[in-house]
């Protein structure tokens, strides 16, 4: 923001140098790990902490059910450890039952009988692990019961689908809990089974249908229906993100994005102004008009492209220099690797970062630069090791690097290592006084640390640290976004308003800001209409913010609108910069799908806003 950059601009991607941890380039609370809660957490809850990943998207219906009962906490509201016990279905109906008048009434009650009788003697060979001898009975029992019966007979199809599930016929499961659900459409144990069933035959599509019908036939009371939820969704999202950033174009983030972006680097040559004696004297004179180069160097004028934010010619104009083998190689590399990673192409990035840190005659910042960059990719790609290992060689070979210690801290934040986030925020501020950005995220570490170990007076401490760090740096906008979250989870929703505020006036054109207050008017006073006014201004001001997208997206599903959910969703893949963002995405829009197709089959839907 300010003094750094907007919370989205801090998540350049998974493969970018924000990454989508927060980490090279941005706030320790951006992108997906927005505040204490993840993004999806976030753009979905507008309130109470969840416990799942994607497969929350159909939680709202039960916070809802929480603020209107006053209860707390969360994930209170599912099941623990519900198991559905097998052999399952309806106790047998007691001699008699069935129609009394009509003809042929005598032998269909001894149809029927028999049928439950051959169905008990099923019950006691499953339980006494005899699977074979029990589908004979369980057979038996559907070749007997009428076939108006339709309850009755869905129960035996279902116990037989049990049995051939302790044998691991899943062809057999999904074929038997079919006739069942057929029988009984709304037959949650049948669908739960045949949902486990597609997830062994891997016909995931088919698994998310089922399991979403059963997640809202309980009320999304049940552990295991909504663990199997996240399992497929995420596995679905994965599968389709891999294809789809393999063949996605590269696509330039906006100018305020990349601007943010590079502004959160102080040490950082390759984003500083072009230096007096790269100019012409000509140029000198001309102020505002476009500069001109003295040496006939590509990478110098890709810095004048910079200047002038002509950022779709970097790379190319990098690529001469590098090619040219001039005498601007190691800083070309690195500005080409960094927009390399600003449009999501991680894979073209590293030989070039891998370049420069192997250069030992290059200027030791070039070298510290492409490590944090380096390292953040490697975050964002989940492997935290090495990302660690890239971080601690760059404080290595320049300790005087305030960038370093500031990344670092962010990571190690995210590794639930706050003491040590505190010590490199210290580091930092100790090499770089001046660095709001710095303190305001360490106050932020402070205050994440205290909540999620529920100390009342750390957390006093830390917001009066948020306040500190405002009066002592007025201009820094992260200070204000950073102390708003801190509010909004203490319930301090109007003052959170006015931090949101006091962003705005400082950086108008600052996206994610105005996300961030739509979100905050849903929690606060359940406005829809000024929060989605609020989200359609961020689009309004960057319309390659995918975070909004998301978000519009998430409450579209809240709404019940589920095709403009979808369209929300798609359009915010297609600006993701990297495969996890994307696969993260792809959960969201399938479990929209999902929900569309049982509304379809069975009439089913969740509460909507």
């Amino acid at each position: 923001m300010a003094a750094s950059k907007p919370v989205e601009a801090a998540m350049v991607s998974a493969a970018g140098p924000g990454s989508g941890s927060g980490v090279g380039g941005g706030s320790a609370t951006s992108g997906p790990g927005t505040g204490s809660l993840p993004r999806w957490q976030l753009a979905l809850a507008v309130g109470t902490p969840l416990l799942l990943g994607a497969g929350a998207l159909y939680l709202w219906s039960r916070q809802r059910r929480r603020r209107e009962t006053g209860a707390r906490g969360d994930s209170g509201g599912l099941k623990r450890n519900s198991e559905r016990k097998t052999p399952e279905g309806r106790a047998s109906p007691a001699p008699g039952s069935g129609h009394p008048d009509g003809p042929g009434t005598h032998l269909e009650m001894n149809s029927l009988d028999r049928a439950q009788a051959a169905k008990n003697k099923g019950n006691k060979y499953f339980k006494a692990g005899k699977y074979e001898q029990a589908i004979q009975c369980y057979t038996e029992a559907i070749s007997l019961c009428p076939t108006e019966k339709n309850v009755d007979l869905s129960t035996f199809y279902q116990n037989r689908a049990a049995a051939f599930e302790q044998l691991q016929k899943w062809k057999e499961v999904a074929q038997d809990c079919t006739k069942a659900v057929e029988l009984n459409p709304k037959y949650v144990k049948a669908l739960f089974r045949r949902a486990k069933a597609h997830e062994k035959l891997d016909n995931k599509k088919e698994c998310l249908e089922d399991v979403t019908a059963v997640c809202i036939l309980e009320g999304f009371q049940n552990q295991q229906s909504m663990l199997l939820a996240d399992k497929v969704l995420k596995l679905l999202g994965k599968e389709k993100a891999k294809e789809k950033y393999k063949n996605r174009e590269p696509l330039m983030p906006s100018p305020q994005f990349i601007k943010s972006y590079f502004s959160s680097f102080t040490d950082d040559i390759i984003s500083q102004p072009m230096l007096k004696g790269e100019k012409s004297d000509e140029d000198k004179d001309k102020e505002g008009e476009a500069l001109e180069v003295k040496e006939n160097s590509g990478y110098l004028k890709a810095k004048q492209y910079m200047e002038e934010e002509n950022y779709d010619k970097i790379i190319s104009e990098c690529s001469k220099e590098i090619d040219a083998q001039g005498k601007y190689m190691a800083e070309a590399l690195l500005l080409r690797a960094t927009f390399y990673l600003l449009i999501g192409n991680a894979n073209a990035a590293k030989p070039d970062l891998d370049k420069v840190i192997s250069l030992q005659e290059a200027n030791v910042k070039l070298r510290a630069n492409a490590l944090i960059k380096r390292g953040s990719m490697y975050m964002q790609q989940q492997q935290p090791l090495l990302s660690t290992q890239d971080f601690n060689m760059a404080a290595d070979i320049d300790p005087q690097n305030a960038d370093v210690y500031h990344h670092r801290g962010q990571l190690k934040i995210l590794l639930d290592q706050v003491e040590e986030a505190v010590a490199d925020f210290d580091e930092c501020i100790r090499l770089r006084p001046e660095s709001a950005l710095a303190q305001a995220q360490k106050c932020f570490a402070l205050y994440r640390q205290a909540y999620t170990g529920n100390n009342s007076s750390q957390i006093q401490a830390a917001m009066k640290g948020f306040e500190e760090v405002i009066k002592k740096f007025p201009r820094c906008a992260e200070g204000y976004a950073l102390y708003a979250q801190a509010l909004t989870d203490q319930q301090q929703f109007g003052k959170a308003d006015e931090m949101y505020d006091k962003c705005i006036n400082l950086e108008p054109d600052n996206a994610t800001t105005y996300v961030h207050k739509g979100l905050l008017q849903l929690q606060w006073k359940q406005d829809l209409d000024k929060g989605l006014e609020l989200i359609s201004k961020a689009i309004e001001i960057d319309n390659k913010c995918d975070f909004a997208y998301e978000t519009m997206g998430t409450i579209e599903v809240q709404r019940g609108n589920m095709e403009k959910a979808i369209d929300m969703f798609n359009k915010a893949i297609n600006l993701a910069k990297s495969e996890m963002e994307m696969a993260h995405l792809y959960s969201l829009c399938d479990a929209a799908h999902a929900q569309t197709e049982v509304a379809k089959k069975y009439g089913l839907k969740p509460p909507t806003l």
